[in-house]
C-alpha cells in the first residue's frame, strides 16, 4: 500500500468512527419495544373478566347481590381510567390495547344495560339507543382510522362520566330508598349527552374524510 492509499485509508477510518459511534448512540436510544403483557393491557383485561362477574350478581337480584354488582362495575370502570392513564404516562400503548380497550369499555356499558333491560328496570329504547350509538361511532372511528384518529372530546368523557353514574344509581339495591326520578334525570342527561356527541363524532368524521389523502 502505498503512502496517499494509507493516509486516504486513516482518513476514511476517523470518518466512519464518529459516524458508527453516532449511529449506534442513536439506536441505543431509541425507545424498547412494549411488550404485550403489561400493567396497562392486564387492567384492560381484568376489566374484560368482571363483565360476566357484573351480569351473573345483576341476576341474582337481593341487596348482597346488587352490592356485588355495584363493586364489580365500580371496579371494572376505574380500570377503564387506570389503564389509559398508565398507557400514556408509561408508554404503553400497544396495537392490543388500542382494540381492547374500546371493546371493553362497550362490554361493560352494554352489558349492564341490557341487563337492566332484561331485568324490567330500564326501558329497552334507552338501552338500544345508546347502544346504537356507541357501536355505531366505534366502527366509524375505526372506518376512518386511515385518514386520521378523532380524538375523544370533552364531551365524550361527560358522556361515559355519566353513563357510569347512571348505571351506579339503577344497580343500587332499591332497600336503599333511591327515590326513581334521581335515576332517571341523571340516565336521561345520559342519554342526551350520547346523542349529541354521536352527532360531533359523525360530523367530524366527514371533515376528516374531506380533507385530501
Amino acid at each position: 500500500m502505498s503512502a496517499a492509499e494509507a493516509l486516504a485509508a486513516a482518513a476514511d477510518a476517523d470518518v466512519a468512527g464518529p459516524v458508527d459511534a453516532a449511529a449506534a448512540a442513536a439506536e441505543a436510544e431509541k425507545p424498547a419495544p412494549v411488550g404485550l403483557v403489561n400493567i396497562a393491557n392486564m387492567l384492560t383485561v381484568a376489566r374484560i373478566c368482571l363483565v360476566p362477574v357484573f351480569v351473573v350478581c345483576l341476576a341474582q337480584g337481593g341487596t348482597g347481590w346488587r352490592l356485588a354488582a355495584l363493586a364489580a362495575f365500580g371496579g371494572a370502570s376505574l380500570t377503564d381510567f387506570l389503564d389509559g392513564q398508565l398507557a400514556r404516562k408509561r408508554g404503553l400503548v400497544t396495537d392490543f390495547g388500542k382494540i381492547a380497550d374500546p371493546i371493553a369499555d362497550k362490554a361493560l356499558t352494554g352489558a349492564a344495560l341490557i341487563t337492566l333491560s332484561v331485568i324490567g328496570e330500564l326501558p329497552a329504547w334507552v338501552t338500544a339507543l345508546i347502544l346504537a350509538r356507541e357501536i355505531g361511532i366505534t366502527a366509524l372511528r375505526f372506518a376512518v382510522i386511515k385518514r386520521g384518529v378523532i380524538a375523544a372530546s370533552q364531551g365524550g368523557k361527560l358522556k361515559t362520566l355519566l353513563q357510569i353514574i347512571a348505571i351506579c344509581l339503577y344497580v343500587l339495591p332499591p332497600s336503599f330508598g333511591l327515590p326513581d326520578l334521581v335515576r332517571e334525570v341523571v340516565m336521561g342527561a345520559a342519554l342526551v349527552v350520547t346523542l349529541v356527541t354521536g352527532v360531533d363524532y359523525v360530523i367530524r368524521a366527514v371533515r376528516l374524510m374531506q380533507k385530501p389523502a
